[in-house]
């Protein structure tokens, strides 16, 4: 009798080379829709008798999940970030979790330094200022913003992202000052930067840009002692997760005037619920958390998470581990 291959869920619908990839050696369920996520009790009956498990961020695999998924191997996270995924109970079952490092560095870095100029400029109120018809003469001090050649730029968290972002303020002859959990004296000699404390860099930046994880340690970096250190000339920017950052405190400041605007990609709830107050802030620039939305990048992390199922399923062979620790018990 032939050997039954292998079995993968995808919990959102991916470039088709990615799928493809998959189905040379695997059996492939999608969920259909792009735009919408797959339905938690969706979820729950689908991975009962797979192997595998392609997921993007917005799905929670929790010990409700695994729980529900007994043949499951792998779970292959369509992002960098893994706070959606129990780490700890796929470890303790023998279930590898992988993630897409590198291959959305310069995407994310580009839109996190995107988001500083259209911030610091006000670009999207100049834009809809003039849609509005609101345009009638030239005036010295309309819709002035703020400076970003020659400012200082505070960096939390000195991973790829970080130092990619550090890289492209060197073409505005920017200051960089960083925190991060680890010095990086390679960092601070190619780049220029200077690594400082969290208070130093809260309280010299004009500008400061968050590239954490989101874990237990991280969750409300940024609450209200922070904000209220910051200049109140200064801008925040956030890429990372949201919650990293304390929004109630962050609307206070922004209403308040403790610090001068926020760039943000990422929210504490996302989809940002309608009633949020952020919404209603002039001084803020938001984002549908699309820091890696580039054709290319979102493909190519699809191809990596694809990559990661399929060649661990079928030779035992892995690229991005986030638990290492369990490819020896497969």
């Amino acid at each position: 009798m032939p050997v039954a291959r292998p079995t993968v869920y995808i919990t959102r619908k991916i470039p088709d080379p990615a799928i493809a990839l998959l189905t040379e050696s695997l059996d492939v369920s999608v969920w259909p829709e792009e735009d919408e996520a797959v339905p938690r009790d969706v979820l729950i009956r689908e991975v009962k008798g797979v192997d595998g498990l392609l997921c993007v961020l917005t799905e929670k695999v929790d010990r409700e999940l695994l729980d529900a998924a007994p043949r499951l191997k792998i779970v292959a996270n369509m992002a960098v970030g893994y706070d959606n995924i129990d780490v700890g109970s796929c470890t303790k079952r023998g279930i590898l979790v992988t993630n897409t490092p590198d291959v959305l560095t310069d995407a994310t870095a580009d839109l996190a330094f995107a988001l500083l100029l259209a911030t610091a400029r006000r670009l999207p109120e100049a834009r809809d200022f003039l849609l509005k018809g609101q345009w009638k003469t030239w005036s010295p001090m309309l819709l002035t913003g703020k400076e970003v050649h020659g400012a200082t730029l505070g960096i939390v968290g000195m991973g790829r992202i970080g130092q990619a972002v550090a890289k492209r303020a060197r073409g505005f002859d920017m200051k960089v000052l960083y925190y991060s959990k680890r010095r990086n004296p390679q960092v601070e000699e190619e780049i220029g930067a200077r690594y400082v404390d969290k208070e130093t860099l809260l309280r010299e930046s004009d500008y400061v840009s968050l590239h954490l994880p989101l874990t237990p340690e991280t969750r409300g970096f940024i609450g209200e002692r922070e904000l209220r250190m910051m200049k109140p000339t200064a801008v925040l920017i956030n890429t990372a997760r949201g919650a990293v950052v304390d929004e109630r405190a962050l609307c206070k400041a922004l209403m308040e005037g403790w610090i001068w605007a926020a760039g943000l990609d990422v929210f504490e709830v996302e989809p940002l619920p309608v009633d949020s107050p952020l919404r209603t802030l002039p001084n803020v620039v938001l984002l549908p958390h699309i820091g890696s939305a580039t054709v290319k990048t979102r493909t190519d992390m699809a191809l990596l998470a694809a990559r990661n199922i399929r060649d661990y399923l079928v030779t035992g062979r892995v690229h991005t581990p986030v638990n290492p620790e369990v490819i020896q018990r497969y």
